[in-house]
């Protein structure tokens, strides 16, 4: 029969057993002992459910305390030095200190950037000529034989090799990273030896690099490396799993690959079949990836089964295996939990263990035709409604659309002559100081907002609660001195489900979490059909603030590209045209903003390179429509109004050109983890605007001292000019606490004032 796989599973646990237990465990509330329990109940159960629901291939090791990547530096002992590592196994204690950072020893966390482009984060592998690799952690092997104990066979996932060192950075300009392979090799062979003698039968090896831009080089370490590990063991079938992208011109790579199985994405790479059936060797098993991973439509089971028995036809049932595209890491766990989601759209979905299903049920479509007759005709009535409603479309908004002209997505002058105006509308000192935006949310705020959503809070009450808040936060502002000011974002869930909510075209979760690093999980919205603004969002909350200051506040919105890309969104209209009408409805809160006299808007797109395809080829069309939807959002102010966005955890050596064209006055960006190492780009292309480049990072509880912050800036004055620069923390202040915060505050005040005075001698 097909075999039915599964390549990963959401790993936060039903109810986000895995955030409580970190963060009871980071508060000292419980210990080691209970936080390990937690994790393995969390195991045990993903394992069962996909047990049950009749998966062949059940990962194992696709379980994290906090990143799959840290897991593998971790285990090949690429631990940085100044984590002071004696070269035993890795305690727990300094596993944290690489996610998190250690405030006691004033230790930097190592750098987290974005998983190819996905809203997951990982943490970058310090790389450097030289560098050794051992095996210091046998985690893969660990819970293959926890679940063994448990009755179930399951197939260890591993990060291959070369996508590995490819994820990874080193501070020596020009070095190779794949030169480290020999090195690096022999550690994974002992493991694959360790794992055999342990009685597992497949090798799952994770090789999304497969989807990428690949030289001549890495894919011939492809084949070495691949050459080298199938000989480690007769005991052992390895898989290598290509995801996220067509494999294009890596397709003969792959194929010639000396293991028994591959992988490939067919929800992303749909076109790739008919070539794989012809170059595949006879000897090599193929998975198919047809169900989607990274969002929560329904499979289409009668499209999607037509593939299974195109390579079944061509194959033969014996060498095809049936899995999602990717890894489930991606979507909630499960719909059922789902009791307040509007039923129209609920009949439309499937999470992590629907997907199982409907992966057991493409398995096996040879067999069982009457239960399968039923299932597929059941499956083919919701798809059929959810392309026939009437909820995808507006007419009203298709009309807008159709009206936008080219001068929607222009400024009146260029933004030399806007600064001259917005210097005298706005008067501020060298070196302005300001925050990203949100202040902490506190359990106060969050059981508020809980009691008001169960009715336990009246309308009246909830608003007053949050007036208070806001008012306590613009007073505390003003005593650390900032210079301009915001809100706080007390009335915010989310920076994406808060606008969603107000907007039509989306529906909602109560528990639809998923992971976007460490303990932090997002509940993304779905976008089922056409945006559309009824009323204004966040203009109420902006005029209470500007009546508790005489200084400037910031109105805050989430951008279009954002918001797209971190909502689960609409497959049955290109994501340009959804993208465009989120623009225009996010272009009449900046109007409305705006007449209620803001005079500064951020609008931020910290998911503008996240966004970004994979490959070169396809990133002119993609950076054209995002460009053109920030620009359609933010471009309708008069001169006078300046428009500030912020962009977090983003490589812009690639995509700067489109950064200086979407004509923010003033942009904040991630630069304290990598140590200003981004500016460099911004020096390299002479970036003509504004930029306030983060001096601390908000990711770890770690204080940030005066003299670092103010080392970083003269870093960053190394590339820009006085007069560009802004002060700022890295990202939002939303997890953290009210203690640091006014502290780390007032030292980045100080540091800000430091310059200053440095600046007039």
């Amino acid at each position: 029969m097909v075999i039915s796989s599964n390549l990963g599973f959401p790993r936060i646990g039903p109810n986000r057993e895995l955030k409580k237990a970190l963060e009871g465990f980071w508060a000292g509330t419980i210990d080691e002992r209970a936080l390990r329990e937690t994790f393995r109940a969390i195991r045990r159960q993903s394992w069962q459910w996909q047990q049950e629901a009749g998966i062949r291939h059940i990962p194992s090791n696709d379980f994290s305390m906090y990143d799959q990547v840290l897991d593998t530096s971790v285990m090949v002992g690429a631990v940085p030095t100044r984590f002071a590592w004696d070269g035993n196994a890795v305690s727990l204690a300094s596993y944290f200190a690489m996610a998190r950072g250690d405030a006691a020893q004033n230790i930097a966390a190592m750098e987290m950037t974005k998983w190819f482009d996905t809203n997951y984060h990982y943490l970058v592998p310090e790389l450097q000529p030289g560098q050794t690799f051992r095996l210091c952690s046998t985690k893969p092997v660990d819970e293959f034989l926890e679940a063994k104990a448990l009755g179930i066979q399951t197939r260890p996932v591993l990060i291959g090799p070369v996508t590995y060192l490819l994820l990874g950075k080193s501070q020596v300009t020009g070095f190779d990273n794949l030169s480290l392979l020999d090195a690096l090799l022999p550690v994974y062979e002992e493991l694959l030896g360790k794992l055999a003698d342990a009685g597992a039968e497949w090798i799952q090896m994770d090789e999304p690099c497969l989807a990428t831009d690949l030289d001549a080089n890495a894919q011939a370490a492809l084949r070495h490396i691949y050459q080298r590990l199938s000989a480690v063991s007769p005991k052992l079938s390895l898989l290598v799993a290509g995801y996220f992208g067509p494999l294009r011109d890596n397709l003969a790579t792959a194929a010639s690959l000396p293991v028994q199985a591959l992988h490939v994405d067919l929800v992303r790479g749909e076109g790739e079949l008919d070539a794989l059936l012809r170059v595949l060797p006879k000897s090599t098993m193929l998975s198919l990836g047809v169900v989607d991973g990274r969002n929560i439509w329904r499979t289409d089971l009668d499209t999607a089964r037509r593939l299974v028995r195109q390579a079944v036809n061509a194959m033969g049932e014996d060498r095809v295996i049936v899995g999602p595209s990717c890894s489930l890491l991606h979507v909630p766990v499960d719909l059922e939990s789902e009791t307040t989601l509007r039923a129209d759209v609920r009949q439309w979905l499937a999470f992590g263990r629907q997907k199982l299903s409907e992966i057991v049920a493409l398995a096996e479509c040879n067999a069982g035709e009457a239960a399968m007759h039923s299932l597929l005709a059941e499956n083919a009535a919701a798809i059929k409604d959810r392309r026939c409603s009437p909820l995808a479309r507006n007419a009203d908004v298709r009309r807008r659309i159709d009206a936008i002209t080219p001068k929607m997505a222009q400024r009146a002058n260029s933004y030399p002559k806007r600064r001259t105006i917005q210097q005298e509308a706005i008067p501020l000192p060298l070196f302005p100081t300001t925050t990203i935006g949100s202040f902490p949310q506190t359990p106060e705020i969050r059981s508020a907002r809980s009691k008001f959503k169960r009715g336990e809070l009246s309308q009246d009450q909830y608003d007053a609660f949050l007036h208070k808040t806001l008012t306590e936060t613009i007073q505390f502002q003003e005593e650390v001195g900032l210079d301009v000011l915001v809100h706080g974002e007390a009335e915010r869930n989310d920076m994406v489900e808060y606008f969603g909510e107000q907007l039509e075209g989306f529906a909602f979760t109560g528990n639809g979490w998923v992971q976007s690093y460490g303990s932090r999980c997002v509940k993304p919205p779905i976008i089922f059909g056409d945006v559309r603004r009824p009323t204004p969002m966040t203009v109420r909350w902006a005029k209470e603030a500007m009546k508790c200051t005489p200084k400037p506040v910031k109105g805050m919105l989430t951008g279009p590209v954002t918001i797209l890309c971190w909502s689960f969104v609409r497959d049955d209209q290109p994501r340009s045209e959804t993208c465009r009408q989120i623009a225009l409805a996010i272009r009449d809160e900046v109007h409305d903003l705006e007449a209620a006299g803001v005079k500064i808007i951020q609008i931020d797109e910290p998911a503008l390179r996240e966004g970004l395809p994979l490959r070169e080829a396809d990133r002119p069309e993609y950076l054209r429509w995002a460009v053109e939807s920030f620009r359609l959002a933010s471009s309708g102010v008069a001169d006078a109004t300046q428009i500030h966005t912020h962009m977090c955890y983003s490589e812009f050596n690639h995509i700067l050109e489109a950064v200086a064209a979407l004509d923010a006055d003033v942009i904040s960006i991630e630069t304290a983890r990598s140590n200003m190492e981004l500016l460099s780009a911004f020096r390299d292309h002479k970036y003509p605007n504004e930029i306030g480049p983060g001096v601390y990072d908000i990711h770890s509880p770690q204080i940030p001292t005066v003299e670092s912050m103010v080392a970083l800036l003269k870093k960053a004055l190394e590339v820009l000019k006085p007069e560009q620069v802004w002060v700022n923390p890295d990202c939002g202040l939303k997890t953290r606490a009210w203690a640091e915060v006014r502290l780390s505050l007032e030292n980045m005040v100080a540091a800000a004032r430091s310059l200053r005075e440095q600046a007039r001698r």
